[in-house]
């Protein structure tokens, strides 16, 4: 699709990935918060919040980002199969 070297894909996969999960992330913690203290309090409920619900899904997300991640790159011309890079 955009050309990357396979060799790349795992930075592509770390991008969508991360992507993904500051997205939903940023979105349970952006809530408005008062005080310092409050807002501590808050994004550490807001953070324990985001990880419990980013764990399930990252892990049954990754498979599908990964096979993403493999149609935005391609393999490397001259590259024999099965050398890692």
């Amino acid at each position: 699709m955009l050309g990357i070297p396979r060799r790349y894909s795992h930075f592509v996969f770390g991008i969508i990935q991360s992507g993904l999960t500051s997205l939903i992330a940023a979105g349970i913690a952006s809530f408005p918060a008062g005080s310092t203290m409050i807002f501590v309090g808050h994004w550490m409920v807001s953070w324990l919040i985001a990880w419990t619900a980013m764990l399930p899904i990252v892990l049954l997300a990754a498979p599908a980002i990964r096979a993403f991640s493999l149609r935005l790159t391609q393999e490397e011309r001259g590259s024999p199969a099965g050398e890692k890079a």
